[in-house]
Formats: C-alpha cells, sequence, structure tokens
C-alpha cells in the first residue's frame, strides 16, 4: 500500500480498534512517516513500524516472500468520510492551508514564486482523470524524494486528492519540512485530463547533430552518454562514456583526446543540451545525437552493459548495499547513519523541520 493511503483505508481494513498494525518499508524513512501518520490520525490501534524494515528483517537471517500483488480493498463511504475529517484535523494542526480554484489561479500567476501542483492520488487514478496542471505525485513519494519532486527551495506547493485525506495527509508532512503548503478543495467537478503526466520541456538549442546512420559510419567518435547512470549500466552505446551534464569539466580530464564528442541520452533531448554547454568548454567539435541512444537500437544498434565513467557517478541514489563486497555491513553502515539523523537535527539550525 502506497504511504498516503494509509490514513484513507487503515480503518477499512483494520475495523477492530484491537487489531495490531504493523508498517514496513525497505528501511525506515516510510515505516516512520506511516506509523506516525496513523497516530496522528487518531487511529486506535496499536500502531507499529517495523524496525529497519526489510534491509533489518534480511540482516536477522528472515527470508523475504517474492511476487505478491495483494492490493487494499475499496474504502466505503463512512469509513472515507472519517478518515477525511481525522486528515483534515492533522493538517490545521500543521498549519496547512486550504484553497479553492479561485486561490489557485491567484497562486499561478505569481511569477515571483515556483508553484508545484501534485496529485497526490495512485497513479491509476490520476491516468483515469486529473485536474489540468497537476503533476502525478503519490503522496508518500512525495514526502520521501521531495528532493526530486519540487527541487526548486522556497517554492510554493499545492496538493490535489477527490478524497481528501490523501493530501491533507501529505501536506501535514510536508508544511514539517517547512514547505509553504497548501491543500486544494474542489477541482475535480471541472475538466479532467486523461493519461500519463506530461512534463513540458524549455526549446532545445539548435546544435550540430549526427543521425545513427551517421554516427555509425564514424570511428573517430567519443560518444558521452548522459542519460541517468542505471540505465547506462544495463545498456549503452558500445563503448561510450557516462557523464553528468552539470560535471562535464571533469570529463576533459579523462576522455581521448583530439577527437570529435557526440552526446546521447535516452531520447536525446538532454544530449543537445548537454552538447551546447561542453562546447563551451572545448574546442572540439561537438554532436549530439538525434534521437538519442533510442533512434541508435531504432536502427539496429546494440547495446552493451557496463559502466566506465567521466564524471562522478552521483545522479541516482543507490541502496547502500548495491555494488558492495559486504551488503550486510553496508546495510548495517546505512542504518547507522539514519539512527544518527536525530542528533544531527539537534546541531543543525537550518533544517526548519518541526513535530506537530
Amino acid at each position: 500500500m502506497p504511504g498516503a493511503e494509509l490514513v484513507l483505508r487503515a480503518r477499512e481494513i483494520a475495523p477492530d480498534p484491537s487489531t495490531t498494525i504493523i508498517v514496513n518499508c525497505a528501511g525506515r524513512t516510510r515505516s516512520i512517516i506511516g506509523a506516525q501518520s496513523l497516530i496522528n490520525a487518531g487511529l486506535p490501534n496499536k500502531v507499529y513500524a517495523l524496525r529497519n524494515g526489510t534491509i533489518g528483517w534480511t540482516l536477522a537471517g528472515q527470508s523475504l516472500e517474492h511476487g505478491r500483488d495483494g492490493r487494499f480493498p475499496p474504502t466505503s463511504p463512512d469509513r472515507e468520510a472519517e478518515a477525511r475529517q481525522a486528515a483534515r484535523a492533522v493538517s490545521y494542526r500543521a498549519g496547512v492551508k486550504h484553497i479553492d480554484t479561485r486561490t489557485l489561479d491567484i497562486l499561478d500567476r505569481d511569477e515571483r514564486r515556483t508553484l508545484y501542483r501534485f496529485d497526490v492520488r495512485t497513479p491509476e487514478e490520476y491516468a483515469t482523470g486529473h485536474i489540468p496542471g497537476f503533476r502525478s505525485a503519490p503522496g508518500g513519494q512525495l514526502v520521501q524524494e521531495t528532493d526530486v519532486f519540487a527541487p526548486v527551495r522556497g517554492a510554493r506547493i499545492v496538493l490535489a486528492d477527490d478524497k481528501g485525506a490523501r493530501a491533507d495527509m501529505s501536506a501535514s508532512w510536508l508544511a514539517q519540512m517547512g514547505w509553504e503548503v497548501y491543500v486544494l478543495d474542489g477541482g475535480f467537478d471541472g475538466v479532467l485530463e486523461r493519461g500519463s503526466w506530461c512534463p513540458t520541456r524549455p526549446p532545445l538549442p539548435d546544435v550540430p547533430t549526427l543521425t545513427a546512420g551517421e554516427f555509425a559510419a564514424r570511428g573517430d567518435l567519443v560518444v558521452i552518454d548522459v542519460g541517468p547512470s542505471a540505465q547506462h549500466r544495463k545498456g549503452h552505446i558500445p563503448g561510450a562514456w557516462f557523464g553528468v551534464r552539470a560535471s562535464l569539466a571533469q570529463a576533459l580530464i579523462v576522455l581521448p583526446e583530439g577527437l570529435d564528442v557526440v552526446f546521447t541520452s535516452p531520447d536525446g533531448d538532454l544530449a543537445r543540451l548537454a552538447a551546447v554547454d561542453f562546447a563551451g568548454l572545448t574546442e572540439r567539435r561537438v554532436f549530439a545525437l538525434e534521437g538519442g541512444t533510442a533512434a541508435w537500437v531504432a536502427a539496429g544498434g546494440a547495446l552493451e552493459p557496463g559502466l566506465q565513467a567521466a564524471t562522478f557517478v552521483d545522479d541516482i541514489y543507490r541502496r547502500p548495499y548495491e555494488g558492495t563486497d559486504n551488503a550486510a555491513e553496508a546495510m548495517q553502515a546505512y542504518l547507522d547513519w539514519e539512527y544518527g539523523l536525530v542528533d544531527q537535527l539537534a546541531r543543525d539550525g537550518s533544517h526548519g523541520f518541526y513535530v506537530i
């Protein structure tokens, strides 16, 4: 069950107050947030977070189950109303503001501040119909990965949810993290869009490009792949170097000298932006692969796994035990680091987090 669904659905799944509820995740963060959400919402049950999640379970020598696809059941109207009321009370305690569509329009016209609009329902509900301009961001993941969804610090955040409880609970955590966050009341009774979220992109620069055929005919090129490192590891154009766009100056130190450079990315868009950046750092001729790695594959080109890095590989967070010689030791080191975060917060006066 996604974390934002807990307060909405826990009373339906565990209607007997004597039933103990244990919330689990891979490590600690989402299970702690989920368990505390249930407690904040006044659930009468005993609620626990499974200490250290599946990592702790594994370190204790227990086996994991795989392949289960069970899903939460529908929620009755009475339970939904009860959850909505409880979640709204929590959001008020956290200082969350509630707005209508007219106020949303006013915030949207304020060009001095970035405005993020997130639909915190499940992706399936989002695809069925969502308010125009709202991005799908299931509430639990939004709270866990706010830096991914809302990278502009100091921005405003507006959450939408036709059932209410998920937006109120997600907003309560964002407010405690120091965000200026609002919950939109209404909006689902208007014209809705269907399908997955499609991000808007800035105009792409006009840069020299090579088609997949032209690229294949050249043997005197250095290839830099600026797509996600995880995707690069699974498969990239043979001989391609991995590079993070923001760190391309590092690549000048390790790349073979005297050769033209061609940039690629999964669809070729990021490659064009990176080509402009790199052209300002070197006198070499710089190209972008038209259509990116997808065009290379479509033209019959092969991919190879592995990673040859031209910059630091710091674009994606990897689980602590991935790629280590001692997974158990790495898992324990991660848990020790997390336990130490509370003391770090006590020494850091800039985090802005408070507990309701």
